[in-house]
């Protein structure tokens, strides 16, 4: 019992130490001091340290590069499952939220997003195309339609931060609830070069329909995340009603008892 207290004591000061490094010292993509020279300076054997760093890597806080060594990763977005815009997930790690406009205009809705926002394809939607930073790095290639009956003027309105926010004060558009599909997929050559990545990089499309507290489709968004930089997190529920029944047993009748 005392040694595994010992052992997961070396082991956390280990982190503690490297993960100093990371995030107060050492620059995203920076290597870090070896396995042999943070053993000897923190006095622990290697063997604490690769595992450390095995740890942090699968976290994603470091990476290796065979026969280079450890290097710091870049800041990485996790996003939980929730009806929040880009500027809110950013500002909430505390990263600075930031857009780069690509387009803005009206123009028809067309069968595809006509259908996503319950419109006509001949109805107009204002379509926002917008490249998402953190910290001034490229994270997302955002398209947005909103229908123009919903938010006139919307073009002439500075686009450049949260469009949820806007939404909601300019337009009085209170959002509820979305229904959004996640696929993987690769970047294409025009679009690796928005979002600074080689091409056919690894990336998440995301595809959202945001509804109003009345039920209106209010944006149809469709997005490109870098997966080195973005991921989801899920929580799971079990469903009770799927547990196997107990069976419970009346008691048998004593046969030596009376009637």
């Amino acid at each position: 019992m005392a040694a595994a207290a010992s052992r997961n004591g070396k082991s956390d000061r280990v982190r503690r130490h490297v993960l100093h490094l990371v995030e107060t010292q050492v620059d995203p993509h920076g290597k870090l001091p070896t396995e042999r020279e943070l053993a000897a300076e923190l006095s622990v054997n290697r063997l604490t340290v690769r595992r450390v760093l095995d740890t942090l890597e699968h976290e994603r806080r470091v990476y290796r590069i065979q026969g280079s060594g450890t290097f710091v990763s870049e800041p990485h977005v996790e996003k939980a499952i929730e009806l929040t815009s880009f500027s809110e997930d950013m500002r909430s790690r505390g990263m600075s939220p930031g857009s780069r406009i690509l387009t803005v205009e009206q123009c028809h809705a067309g069968a595809r997003i006509g259908q996503a926002l319950g419109l006509s394809p001949a109805d107009q939607v204002i379509h926002i195309a917008r490249v998402r930073t953190a910290d001034r790095e490229p994270i997302c290639l955002e398209h947005a339609y909103i229908p123009s009956v919903l938010a006139p003027g919307l073009a002439d309105e500075d686009l450049n931060g949260s469009l949820y926010e806007l939404l909601s004060l300019t337009y009085h558009l209170r959002l509820a609830w979305a229904k959004q599909t996640i696929q993987a997929t690769v970047v294409s050559a025009e679009e690796a070069d928005v979002l600074d990545v080689p091409p056919f990089s690894p990336a998440f499309s995301v595809a959202r329909t945001v509804h109003d507290i009345r039920g209106r489709a209010i944006e149809r968004a469709e997005s490109l995340y870098r997966a080195d930089r973005y991921s989801y997190e899920v929580t799971v529920l079990r469903n009770e009603s799927l547990e196997p029944a107990h069976e419970v047993s009346a008691p048998m009748p004593d046969e030596t008892s009376p009637a």
